[in-house]
């Protein structure tokens, strides 16, 4: 398994997000070394996902501050290509198979192995049925499918396992714990426990 290419970290510091000028979040603090992940708690409407898209550096803090680490250069926003962000909604086209949304995405992201991606996330047996007959837990898997083709150094998963089964649960934690030992970071909201090599983040609505 082979390295990223990049090491990255990031921290917060009594970092804050609003979301419609209202006070969402406030005072989140953690630090995260390649390798690393965070899990994020809480009910919803805690601010999880405006969270998530603050670390994505779609939304800006309202108060603290994010630091990103490259080698010895510092940022406060993402380093350029560096983040896979996994949002509530599926990115799937409903009139492509769930290969051709694959194919789609391999394109975009400048390359990738679709068979192994699609295996990555035991999709093979529909690779070749249209993503508008899928069910939803088959979706979300397509969805996943593109966490290993980005070949990013930092996930941000929004509720990866909505609508996935026991098993696909397993996947989930094992592409997680796979993009971990490579030097990956991750944070994940999630009801679903990660296990103990993730730092825990809790939310109060």
């Amino acid at each position: 398994m082979d390295r990223y290419r990049r090491d990255i970290s990031l921290s917060a510091e009594n970092a804050g997000c609003d979301r419609a000028g209202a006070a969402i979040v406030r005072g989140v603090s953690f630090a995260l070394k390649p390798g690393e992940g965070l899990q994020l708690f809480g009910p919803n409407g805690a601010g999880k996902s405006s969270l998530l898209s603050m670390f994505a550096g779609l939304i800006r803090p309202a108060e603290g501050a994010l630091r990103w680490r490259e080698g010895g250069a510092e940022t406060d926003r993402p380093p350029e290509g560096s983040v896979f962000f996994l949002g509530h909604d599926a990115s799937v086209k409903p009139a492509l198979t769930a290969k051709e949304n694959l194919d789609f995405w391999a394109k975009t992201y400048g390359g990738g192995d679709v068979r192994a991606a699609l295996e990555a996330v035991d999709a093979m047996a529909f690779r070749h049925l249209r993503a508008r007959s899928l069910s939803a837990g088959q979706r979300r898997r397509v969805d996943l499918a593109r966490a290993f083709l980005a070949q990013r150094e930092v996930w941000l998963l929004d509720e990866p396992a909505a609508a996935i089964d026991r098993d696909g649960v397993k996947i989930i934690r094992k592409l997680i714990a796979d993009h971990l030992a490579r030097g990956g970071v991750a944070i994940v909201a999630t009801h679903d426990d990660l296990g103990n090599g993730f730092k825990r983040l809790e939310l109060a609505r």
